[in-house]
C-alpha cells in the first residue's frame, strides 16, 4: 500500500475541469493507504458553515475515498487555513498539523504546506501570523458569511498585485529554515507545496544527506502527486486528467 500527497489545487467554482480531474484522481486510487492534502486545497475557505453544490461534490469525492478504506488527512494552507473539524467530520477525514512527521516502513519525512519556510517575504509572514491567530480567526468567523466573502475577494486582489512586485527569490523557501525544520523534526526528508515549483532537491548539511520534495500546483489539465511505497523513496510525478 502507498501513501499519496497532493497540494495547491486551489479548487473553486470557476474551474470545474480541475474539480473533475480531482475526482478522477481520487477515484483511481486503488492502492492507497492514505491521502495527504498539504494545503491550499481550496482557493479560499471562509468557514465550515459555507456549503453549496460545488463543495458538496468535493466532499462526496473525499467521503467516497474514506468509505473505500483510504485515510484522508488535510493540512491548512495559506488560503484555506479556516478549514475546521466540522468539514473533516462531514467526510470522515482528519486534520494533520504543520511539521508532522510521517513514518512509512523504514522511511520518514516531515510534511508542511511550505509557506512557513518563506521567511524572506517579511510582509507575508506578518500577515500569516495575524491570520493564524486564534483570536483573529474567532473574530472573523463571527462575521456574516457575506462579510467574509467580501473580505476574501479584497485580500485575493491585494495578494495578486503584491506578488507581481516580489522577486522569485523572496517568494521561495529560505534554505536555513528548511534545515531548521528538518533538525527540529529529526528527519532528513521534507515534503511540501506552496511555492508551485515542483522539484526534488538533494544537498548535504553537516555531513548528512538531505532531500526536499516540492509538490506542484494543479491546473485544468494536469496535477502533481507524490506516491510513497513502503520502504522506498517517495516519487514525485506529474499526470494528466
Amino acid at each position: 500500500m502507498a501513501l499519496y500527497f497532493i497540494s495547491d489545487l486551489h479548487l473553486e467554482h470557476q474551474r470545474p475541469a480541475m474539480a473533475a480531474g480531482f475526482k478522477g484522481f481520487v477515484d483511481g486510487l486503488t492502492d492507497a493507504e492514505a491521502l495527504y492534502i498539504l494545503g491550499d486545497f481550496f482557493e479560499v475557505w471562509m468557514g465550515d458553515d459555507y456549503n453549496d453544490p460545488f463543495v458538496d461534490g468535493i466532499k462526496a469525492t473525499l467521503r467516497n475515498a474514506v468509505e473505500r478504506g483510504i485515510a484522508v488527512y488535510l493540512m491548512h494552507g495559506n488560503r484555506d487555513f479556516l478549514l475546521g473539524e466540522a468539514f473533516c467530520a462531514d467526510i470522515g477525514a482528519n486534520m494533520v498539523a504543520e511539521g508532522s512527521v510521517i513514518h512509512h516502513g523504514d522511511e520518514s519525512a516531515v510534511i508542511l504546506h511550505g509557506d512557513s519556510l518563506c521567511t524572506q517575504d517579511v510582509e507575508y509572514m506578518k500577515i500569516r501570523q495575524m491570520f493564524r491567530s486564534p483570536q483573529w480567526q474567532a473574530d472573523f468567523l463571527g462575521k456574516s458569511l457575506e462579510e467574509r466573502i467580501a473580505f476574501a475577494r479584497h485580500v485575493r486582489s491585494e495578494s495578486q498585485s503584491g506578488q507581481q512586485m516580489k522577486s522569485a527569490e523572496i517568494m521561495d523557501v529560505t534554505p536555513i529554515e528548511v534545515d531548521k525544520a528538518l533538525d527540529e523534526a529529526g528527519v532528513t526528508r521534507m515534503i511540501h507545496g506552496h511555492t508551485h515549483r515542483p522539484d526534488v532537491h538533494h544537498w548535504q548539511h553537516q555531513g548528512e544527506a538531505r532531500e526536499r520534495i516540492v509538490l506542484g500546483d494543479w491546473d485544468d489539465t494536469q496535477g502533481w502527486m507524490i506516491r510513497w511505497e513502503k520502504d522506498s523513496a517517495p516519487q514525485l510525478s506529474k499526470f494528466s486528467f
